[in-house]
């Protein structure tokens, strides 16, 4: 029920907002607040399906609409009710939230690399040691994501 409200919360804001860039941008933070409550369980959402038809093999036919594709509908209902009134760079934090979904998917895209490659290792690497390296292979990709951006 909440995730319906979202977009209908935005088309008010959007009607509430005023015609000038002045007024718009006075509501900012509100888009701001409607885009974080749209965009969290949206990119969850889209990240728990990844997973299951990735890594568990679930049929499209097993999902759970509810929690798999309305928050994703929502989420894009609802971003697009509000490009309609006021672009997202001036939306606050929004670039967050792009970094956040990129750092995601190079995650799954890591994982899913080696959950094919059956590697098998016996090492005598310390378990931090082997963290540490998946915290600096994911920065780097963080890195390279920004630049080619």
């Amino acid at each position: 029920m909440a995730l319906v409200c979202v977009p209908l919360l935005a088309l008010l804001l959007n009607m509430w907002s005023g015609k000038t860039a002045e007024e718009v941008l006075r509501f900012k933070y509100g888009y701001t607040v409607l885009v974080y409550v749209a965009a969290i369980p949206g990119i969850f959402a889209l990240t728990l399906g990844v997973y299951l038809f990735l890594f568990e093999r679930q049929s499209v036919w097993q999902m759970n609409l509810i929690t798999q594709v309305l928050p994703v509908i929502t989420m894009a209902a609802t971003l697009w009710i509000i490009r309609q009134k006021i672009p997202f760079q001036y939306v606050p934090g929004f670039g967050k939230l792009s970094g956040f979904l990129t750092l995601i998917a190079a995650l799954m895209g890591i994982l899913f690399f080696l959950d094919r490659l059956h590697f098998y290792a016996f090492t005598y690497v310390p378990f931090v040691y082997l963290v540490a390296g998946f915290v600096g292979l994911l920065l780097v990709i963080r890195f390279a994501w920004s630049q080619l951006f």
